[in-house]
């Protein structure tokens, strides 16, 4: 007995995806409930080495061109039918309800989140040249669509990215395995201009320290001239006054 076959036992019985983190907690588990000394070696296994031998077992069931095949949706593990044989499959277990599918406008914001995120909203509707207030919206009800963070701008706008549903409806196993599209990555978008900072890493600096921009005296206009005469001050001198002429 070996991990792939370990793997693909679990695999083949569990009712759901499973990432790496929730395989290395059923060997963990299974080592401490459990006396045999293959199962405990297995305890402190690797992601690396799962996904490896997770890589190995799928490849293993392409080439035997099963009616099943092993793969990687959002970075989760599971078993699934070759598309072929989903009407024999519907028949048998019924059709599950997907969600409504997404307009083109919704589509097209989706797309330019998923090539160039994380970005804010002014920067998407620069690059779609239409308001996406009502788009944005949907995508984010649907939980494909997730706030990221803010952006280190003036204003510290909401910068928006996509989710493990995003990968999940379309059946991707991650971002890099989108299509490529390139001209939607070279599409410029003008950034806002940034925060006033006084260290690197600095959000914002204190405003005793940020340097105001200088602002060019006012000039002064003479003051204007009173409508009447100014007096005119008599300075006193030193000689005593003349005495009055005698009678």
């Amino acid at each position: 007995m070996e991990l792939k076959t370990i793997l693909e036992a679990i695999l083949f019985n569990a009712q759901k995806p499973l990432s790496p983190k929730e395989l290395r907690d059923v060997f963990s588990q299974t080592a401490d409930n459990c006396e045999e000394e293959l199962a405990k070696s297995f305890k402190k296994v690797k992601d690396e080495e799962l996904i490896a031998v997770l890589e190995a077992l799928a490849q293993e069931h392409e080439a035997a061109a099963r009616t099943f095949r092993l793969v990687c949706v959002a970075g989760a593990w599971q078993f699934v039918s070759q598309p072929e044989y989903a009407p024999w499959i519907k028949t048998l277990v019924g059709e599950k309800s997907r969600p409504g599918r997404l307009s083109q406008p919704a589509l097209e914001t989706l797309a330019i989140i998923a090539y160039r995120q994380p970005l804010t909203r002014a920067e998407i509707e620069q690059i779609r040249g239409v308001a996406v207030d009502g788009v944005m919206q949907t995508l984010l009800e649907r939980g494909i669509v997730e706030q990221t963070g803010r952006a280190e701008v003036v204003g510290r706008p909401a910068l928006y990215g996509t989710t493990p549903q995003f990968l999940e409806y379309f059946g991707l196993r991650g971002l890099e395995d989108l299509p490529a599209a390139d001209e939607l990555r070279k599409i410029p978008v003008k950034k806002p201009e940034a925060l006033l900072t006084v260290e690197p890493g600095l959000a914002t600096a204190p405003p005793e320290q940020l340097a105001m921009p200088e602002v060019a005296p006012r000039e002064t206009a003479p003051p204007e001239s009173s409508a009447t005469e100014p007096r005119t001050t008599v300075t006193p001198t030193s000689e005593p006054p003349a005495e009055p002429p005698r009678a």
